[in-house]
């Protein structure tokens, strides 16, 4: 690869977070989104060093905020000893140009920090091909125009004809990798939907949910698994299928996967898409929400919004308010289809009715065909 943009996970890397409320944002909304996204900075490896929200009627063209803030983090980024500069939004490549050249600093924004935190996390074969998969579509429109060397033209021997300038060359490096890349995960995908053609006759049961929203804890009480858990944000990346322990002769398998997050990048979701597949072919999600959050309604929604973008939104699904001993007085919400219930996978709390609810439904389909013969 011709180019290689590596964001260092250093105890160097020092950052001031920026958030803008534009349109119908509000200030307070803004700032419990600047909050997760200091959540995803430390996540990275970085520190945060102090933040800024700018209220404005829409984004700026040419920095996304106001010249007057961009000259007033000119002067505040060497007093504070800061490196970096972590924008809430997406910027345009032009806007993230602009800025880098006239903080002189880096200038980076919230999906390029997300996938860089999926960069690092990734273990096994098929999240490290998707990850890099997500980072190279993000790179190509971002190519024009980053490097000055770019706009030279080769010459000498064997540059007669029309030339082909170092953009133009990196530009087609990175649609060939892109290729490949599919093509490695395509041939991935077959084999996991084999692996699916043997589970066709269990019930399908998935864990969708906020990142960090307790999904694999729940995961390990339901299968009696051990996969990797954490407090902190995408400890999963990778779909695992266990059969639960029911200790009846029901067939019920249960997937854990990746979580989601707002403003999740859509090269990720794009990518991700054959890992989701078992959410998509789930016969029940289990939409698992930390009732412990103030914004509970938001990340339900956030979760949904992301399932209609992979085309799960029709799967029946069940809101599993989990952590529910970090409050106890909460009561689930209202103005939803779903069944819902309450439970701590941490303190085994509400596990069994969970799995009593599960086995009942997996058999309605067994007494449908019974009453039909």
């Amino acid at each position: 690869m011709a180019v290689v943009i590596e964001y260092g996970r250093a105890e160097t890397e020092k950052a001031v977070l920026i958030g803008l409320a534009y349109d119908s944002r509000r200030r307070q909304d803004v700032s419990t989104s600047l909050e997760e996204l200091a959540r995803l900075t430390y996540s990275a490896g970085g520190s945060v060093v102090g933040q800024r929200t700018q209220v404005r009627r829409k984004p700026n063209s040419a920095y996304f905020i106001g010249r007057g803030l961009v000259d007033e983090l000119k002067d505040m980024l060497p007093e504070l000893g800061a490196n970096c500069v972590i924008f809430d939004d997406t910027l345009s490549p032009a806007q993230q140009r602009n800025l880098e050249q006239t903080l002189e600093t880096k200038v980076i924004d919230r999906p390029i920090l997300i996938l860089d935190i999926f960069a690092t996390r990734a273990r096994t074969r098929p999240a490290r091909l998707q990850v890099e998969l997500a980072q190279l579509e993000y790179l190509l429109p971002r190519l024009t125009g980053a490097w000055i060397h770019f706009s030279r033209q080769y010459g000498g021997i064997g540059a007669k004809g029309p030339g082909e300038t170092q953009l133009e060359i990196d530009r087609r490096r990175v649609r060939d990798k892109i290729v490949h890349l599919k093509a490695r995960l395509a041939k991935l995908d077959s084999q996991r939907s084999t692996q699916r053609k043997r589970r066709q006759a269990m019930f399908k049961v998935a864990l969708v949910g906020y990142t960090n929203a307790g999904k694999s804890t729940l995961f390990n009480r339901l299968t009696q698994s051990d996969v990797s858990t954490a407090d902190m944000l995408f400890t999963t990346l990778d779909s695992t299928s266990r059969a639960m322990s029911t200790g009846h002769p029901c067939q019920i398998v249960v997937s854990d996967t990746v979580g989601f997050i707002k403003k999740l990048p859509h090269q990720l979701v794009e990518s991700f898409k054959s890992t989701l597949e078992e959410v998509c072919l789930a016969d029940l999600l289990l939409q698992v929400i930390d009732c412990s959050q103030p914004d509970v309604e938001e990340r339900i929604a956030q979760t949904r919004q992301v399932l209609t973008e992979i085309g799960a939104d029709k799967v029946p699904y069940l809101l599993i308010y989990n952590k529910i001993d970090a409050n106890p007085g909460f009561l689930p919400l209202l103005g939803y289809e779903a069944s819902s219930l309450t439970v701590s996978a941490a303190c085994d709390q509400g596990i069994a009715a969970l799995k009593a609810e599960l086995i009942a439904r997996s058999q309605r389909p067994l007494q449908a065909a019974d009453s039909a013969n």
